[in-house]
């Protein structure tokens, strides 16, 4: 592709519940540690569903102010920290051309969930009669977005992506296209979520693709998802713009690819999935036996799980017995809007440690997922080319592609 410029990850960052930062989530990543437990919400006695990937030991005063705390809502607060880690991760200062080029964009299927929840007590429960001033700026899909931008300077694009659980990761494709054509030399990219709330778990209590017990994903015995919440943001950088500074690269991010499988609102597409997968190949002008690590959607339904690893097998043929293909939603949760972000960390431990994370909670093979899927432990090996699957609630695929430098 003539005059396309080459994309790195210069700076990452993370909170969900397998860890505060970047170097703790790869830890438990690697140990194959369940950040999933009881659920420590208000009502949590009236839901059906009581575990969650929950960020615990969680202070917010600790990092913010009173009057930051009544503009932040929970999912706005943990972008704010994970770009900070990442943004101080790849050393860079946004003043004059820089930043008036450079933007953010990230993805969130919800939004400020608590703050509609506690709302909603307010005036119907408590029967009051007034909200917070601040509510609709607290609670709107863009709010972390547009925090980040203003912390940090960021005057390029700036927007959010709603796109369920395919949300992060069709904002990092936005961002990476972005840089690649050269209309932004750098993107602070990634998603977040944090509907684990009374509310928020029962909606998702009455789709019944809960599990009340465990993530197992590919597991013959598995019953369901796990809800998560946290933030992973990364630093995305134009390659020579990286080079002349002298940046630590992370990884290269070489092709993405999006898809609708143009069918059903919430039946996952192995067609769709498939295409999207493909599309992500070739967009990195890759051969299809140079991937060496999938980071799988892997939700642990059982309409998810057998879709996806026929989709992969549609996919690559032959070469998918030979591939590794991982889900850590068995640790950290499914994250929804944010889960595509926090996985991404997978892929950059893979290229640069050679570490692929395990699926935890794997107790007996399901003959309709056949693939390696790394059980339990974590394993070494050498791998060049990771890709990155999110399938998300109706019919949206975006697989992103990442090499190692």
């Amino acid at each position: 592709m003539i005059g396309m410029k080459r994309v790195v990850i210069t700076g990452a960052g993370t909170i969900n519940a397998l860890g505060h930062d970047v170097p703790s989530t790869l830890e438990g990543m690697r140990e194959g540690r369940c950040g999933i437990g009881p659920l420590d919400i208000r009502d949590v006695d009236r839901l059906a569903v009581r575990i969650g990937g929950q960020v615990t030991g969680y202070d917010e005063h600790a990092h913010f102010n009173r009057q930051q705390i009544a503009l932040y809502d929970r999912f706005t607060q943990f972008t704010l920290l994970a770009a900070r880690e990442a943004i101080g991760q790849a050393g860079l200062v946004f003043a004059g051309e820089l930043a008036a080029r450079s933007g953010v964009v990230l993805g969130t299927a919800g939004g400020g969930v608590n703050t509609w929840d506690e709302n909603y007590r307010t005036v119907y429960e408590d029967g009051k009669n007034r909200v917070h001033p601040f509510v609709v700026p607290k609670l709107m899909n863009n709010a972390a977005a547009s925090h980040v931008s203003m912390e940090w300077n960021l005057k390029g694009p700036a927007f959010t992506v709603a796109t369920a659980c395919a949300s992060s990761n069709h904002a990092m494709g936005q961002a990476f296209w972005l840089v690649r054509s050269g209309a932004c030399p750098v993107m602070v990219t990634g998603g977040s979520e944090s509907m684990l709330c009374f509310g928020g778990v029962k909606a998702w209590e009455g789709l019944r693709v809960m599990s009340k017990d465990a993530c197992r994903p590919f597991s013959l015995g598995r019953n369901g998802m796990v809800q998560g919440e946290g933030a992973g943001v990364f630093v995305f950088e134009e390659y020579e713009h990286a080079r002349a500074r002298g940046a630590e690269i992370l990884a290269e991010v070489i092709g993405f690819a999006m898809t609708s499988d143009a069918s059903d609102i919430v039946m996952p597409s192995r067609q769709g999935a498939a295409r999207a997968i493909l599309g992500a190949v070739t967009d990195a002008q890759i051969a299809k036996e140079q991937v060496g690590y999938i980071n799988a959607h892997g939700t642990g339904t059982a309409a998810n799980d057998k879709t996806e690893c026929a989709a992969v097998s549609d996919a690559f043929g032959a070469h998918a017995d030979e591939l590794m293909m991982s889900s850590t939603k068995s640790m950290h949760g499914h994250l929804i809007g944010g889960t595509g972000a926090v996985e991404l960390l997978a892929c950059i431990m893979a290229l640069r440690d050679g570490v692929i994370a395990p699926t935890i909670g794997y107790e007996e093979p399901d003959p309709e997922c056949a693939l390696d899927v790394v059980p339990n432990e974590a394993r070494e090996a050498k791998v060049d080319v990771a890709l990155s699957n999110a399938f998300a609630f109706g019919g949206l695929n975006a697989v992103l592609a990442l090499k190692k430098v």
